[in-house]
């Protein structure tokens, strides 16, 4: 009877396991839900929990496939004790009817002793087989208590799950709606978004090649100082030059005026580059002007593009989350204006520090154009005296030329008459000689003097060469920087258009986002009056989960019932057993051999039977182990969960930061733009 008792609390379990069989539609429904919602941040940990719930039901399974085999087999087992019992009373009847009426008498001279005692052991032996069996038994029972206990556990955690999943769909059902109502938004988004970036894209462009021009620019002012300081240095070679050519020009008397005319010449060219070097000091003064602007609306518009891409992502990544967004933008309203007008006064005193650089910068530029003017003036200065001394060297040389020349005609002349007289004494010969070697010196020195003005001719017209060269070159560095500020100057319209542009893109983002308030104070509305119904049908709900608790705490009543029947008639069974084996003792003594045998094939099999039972226990063991397992990754998966709600919060308040800069970024573009 204890094996049908075993066999009737299966059929319980297995019945309750097919019960929560049946939960599996509803998990497939969630997961349909959940895959439609949330199709980027919480899927993987609804296919966790997907497969978490699969492995559970794969397992339930397993069970109830187990327990119709342990059902089988228990079944076989009676039937086969059952069919021994029926082969040993027909082995006994046959053996009672082949015996003689001799051995009955044979049998009756035993003695009383003997039969006591045999008597004696087969009660010894009954108990024993009375006890294990009620030692199994009372495994048995511990083991049902034991799994009733997991069963109710498995059951209480499944209405858990149930409750869960029923929430999971309400939030489903209202996070759809509200999705529904911010994917046209997300759309507004998404155009407006995208022309910003077209924008964004062309003004990249502009901006690059700004900075390529601006680097054109400042190579072509390198250049141009380089030059400038080349033309110092030739300058300064020059005045080495002038200084050589007056200790060689002696006898240069005839080509004076060229020189003076090459030296007005240079005087011009040096005005005409002293001109040219102001009216570069002036556009290089605009080209930094022009430049610090543009560096200004370049960092302005970096800081607006970096500001709008990040906008841009994170409200896309960032609308799910719209709803604590607005709950919260209603709280930090008044801090976000007190953030307005400290950051207003700080743009006030940005525009006090900038003026006043503007100012330091402009007093710079104006001292060193100065003192670059007084540079200039005092090396022209420099070269009219070293002119004015090389024109009166010039004059003294040109008087002792003509003096030579006088000399030379004298001597020449003495020599004439000296020929004519034909008077040849020792002193004439003497004067002669001294008379030829003068002519012979001052030609030697007219030469030497012709010899080193061509040289310096040459070296002028060199110096003319160079100068016209390197004139050409400034006029084509001065043309390049006129067509770069003209380009500039261009390109600085086109950012003022864009930057109007850029305002009245501004104006309509801000209109959307009043749009956007408006429709979040509506979901606000709607959501509140969904959280009334809501709480309305949870009530219902728990009262119908009172009403199911009571419900099965009826079956568990009625199921502890029947278990104290079924103890009942275990014990009327073990009194009839009892009683037959009494009889079976007093009737059957002689064949005790015979029964001794098969009893110990029985025990054989029973040793087997319990071997399956150890088997089976363990097998018990191993599934409790594999449900700790299983509520273990239940928690693993309720904290993941709390980690998604913990980013999701920390995600809002980054969006309220996001809101906070457009408007402080929309507030320094407008006073930017009045400046």
């Amino acid at each position: 009877m204890s094996s049908s008792d075993f066999i009737r609390s299966q059929d319980f379990i297995v019945h309750r396991d097919g019960q929560l069989s049946h939960v599996s539609p509803d998990q497939g429904e969630v997961q349909g839900e959940a895959e439609s919602v949330f199709p980027a941040d919480n899927r993987p940990f609804l296919e966790e929990y997907d497969k978490h719930m699969e492995d559970m039901s794969k397992q339930l399974k397993d069970y109830q496939t187990q327990m119709c085999e342990i059902k089988l087999k228990l079944e076989n087992v009676i039937k086969e004790n059952e069919r021994l019992h029926v082969e040993l009373r027909e082995s006994v009847e046959r053996q009672l009817e082949s015996l003689p009426s001799g051995t009955i008498l044979d049998g009756a001279s035993f003695t009383d002793d003997e039969i006591m005692k045999n008597l004696q052991e087969q009660i010894q032996l009954c108990n024993q087989e009375k006890e294990q069996a009620l030692e199994l038994w009372h495994s048995a029972s511990h083991e049902m208590e034991r799994l009733q206990q997991l069963y109710q556990k498995t059951m209480s955690e499944a209405q858990i799950h149930l409750t869960e999943r029923q929430q999971l769909k309400e939030q489903l059902a209202r996070v759809q709606q509200v999705v529904q109502q911010f994917h046209l938004s997300n759309q507004k988004l998404e155009s407006s978004n995208q022309h910003l970036l077209k924008t964004m894209t062309e003004q990249s462009s502009e901006l690059e090649q700004l900075r390529n021009q601006l680097r054109q620019n400042k190579l072509d002012l390198r250049i141009a100082t380089s030059k400038v300081e080349e033309m110092t240095k030739i300058m300064q070679n020059l005045q080495e030059q002038m200084q050589k050519m007056e200790e060689d020009v002696v006898t240069a008397h005839g080509r004076e005026e060229a020189s003076d005319k090459r030296v007005q010449q240079l005087q011009s060219a040096i005005a005409q580059l002293e001109t040219r070097l102001k009216v570069a000091t002036q556009e290089a003064e605009k080209v930094g002007k022009d430049r610090t602007l543009l560096e200004r609306q370049i960092g302005e518009l970096q800081v607006k593009c970096s500001t709008l891409e990040e906008e841009k992502f994170e409200a896309i990544i960032k609308v799910r989350d719209s709803i604590q967004l607005v709950e919260e933008a209603t709280l930090q309203k008044d801090q976000a204006l007190l953030r307005e007008k400290q950051k207003d006064e700080e743009i006030a005193k940005m525009k006090d520090a900038m003026a006043r650089l503007i100012q330091d910068v402009g007093a710079r530029m104006r001292k060193e154009v100065e003192n670059v003017r007084k540079q200039c003036n005092v090396q022209i200065s420099r070269l009219a005296e070293e002119l004015s001394a090389l024109q009166l060297e010039c004059s003294d040389k040109e008087g002792q030329i003509q003096r030579a020349i006088r000399e030379k005609r004298a001597v020449e002349e003495e020599l004439e008459t000296v020929y004519r007289e034909g008077r040849s004494t020792e002193t004439d010969f003497r004067k002669m000689d001294e008379l030829l070697q003068r002519c012979i010196n001052a030609e030697r020195a007219k030469n030497d003097l012709q010899i080193s003005l061509k040289v310096a001719e040459n070296k002028l017209r060199k110096n003319e060469l160079n100068s016209e060269e390197e004139m050409f070159r400034c006029q084509e560095t001065i043309q390049k920087l006129q067509g770069s500020l003209e380009s500039v100057r261009m390109d600085c319209g086109t950012v003022s258009e864009e930057r109007l542009r850029l305002q009245q893109e501004n104006e309509k983002l801000r209109k959307e986002m009043e749009e956007l308030r408006k429709a979040s104070l509506e979901v606000q509305r709607k959501a509140k009056n969904e959280v009334s119904t809501l709480e309305h049908e949870y009530s219902m709900k728990e009262n119908s989960l009172q009403v199911r608790v009571r419900e099965l705490e009826n079956s568990s009543q009625n199921s502890t019932n029947e278990l104290s029947r079924l103890l009942t008639a275990q014990q009327k069974t073990a009194n009839r057993w009892k009683e037959e084996a009494k009889k079976i003792a007093e009737s059957f003594e002689v064949q005790l051999s015979n029964l001794k045998s098969q009893l110990n094939q029985q025990k054989q099999r029973s040793q087997e039977l319990a071997s399956k039972l150890g088997a089976e226990h363990e097998k018990a063991a191993e599934f409790e182990k594999q449900m700790a397992e299983y509520q273990e990754k239940t928690d693993r998966l309720q904290r993941r969960l709390l980690h998604a709600e913990q980013r999701a919060s920390a995600a809002s308040h980054q969006l309220t930061q996001i809101t906070t800069r457009r408007r402080t970024a929309a507030t320094s573009l407008m006073d930017l733009e009045t400046l």
